[in-house]
């Protein structure tokens, strides 16, 4: 029997996150490495298991997977999350992708300082409102379903869901317009796979700190900064 999937990345939310929720979507058992210091990953480079000298990285099946994208592909195919054909596929891949775009303008808020924290705050919940949410909220009047793809919970349903709470962590009652958003974000809740990695005490990340944020330029030499969008 194969082992658990394990994770090395930091004890932080980061491109790791999206892969903890699709895993635990999926009623999948994972353990974690917690990349600490720069000699862990200085061991891991000098090892050759970071082909492209990034994480995250997560040994599954046998297999030593970097690339985010790559990694989540392949979860969501193994555990039956995406789809049953190829139209499917390539409508989870296109709900994907635009919540991707959405959480790629979070992910480098707790790197910000504290007046950009504030314009990107502000260009986070206008960009949500304005271009995702609509989206999604057509796409879930048009297909009339209780999920985005089919009738049957995907990934792409797991990923917004994810992307909603991001954005709500920024402004409470950013859903206010969206009705069926709203009724999503419960039905989705709700599901048990879901519902347990919610609770208190799972694998999920908190909302970046200051000592998340100290460790990953630290351990990454990562000593530029970065601007606001």
């Amino acid at each position: 029997m194969a082992g658990k999937p394990k994770l090395y990345y930091f004890d932080g939310r980061g491109k790791m996150e999206s892969i903890r929720w699709l895993l635990a979507a999926a009623g999948v058992e994972f353990e974690e490495e917690i990349l600490e210091t720069r000699e862990q990953f200085e061991k891991l480079l000098q090892s050759g298991v970071l082909l492209f000298q990034q994480v995250p990285m997560v040994e599954i099946d046998g297999m030593k997977m970097v690339q985010t994208r790559a990694i989540l592909n392949y979860i969501a195919a193994k555990y039956n999350l995406y789809g049953k054909d190829l139209k499917e596929r390539a409508l989870i891949d296109m709900y994907v992708g635009g919540t991707d775009d959405l959480m790629g303008f979070i992910l480098i808020f707790p790197f910000l300082s504290a007046d950009d924290k504030e314009k990107q705050r502000a260009f986070i919940v206008q960009k949500a409102t304005s271009r995702y949410f609509p989206a999604y909220e057509k796409v879930l009047k048009d297909h009339g379903q209780d999920f985005l793809v089919g009738n049957s919970f995907s990934w792409a349903d797991v990923h917004l869901l994810e992307a909603i709470l991001m954005v709500e962590e920024k402004k409470s009652d950013v859903l206010s317009g969206f009705p069926r958003l709203q009724a999503f974000k419960r039905r989705i809740s709700s599901i048990p796979t879901i519902k347990k990695f919610l609770e208190p005490g799972s694998q999920r990340k908190p909302v970046p700190d200051d000592k998340y944020v100290e460790t990953v330029r630290r351990v990454l030499h990562m000593y530029h900064d970065i601007k606001a969008n």
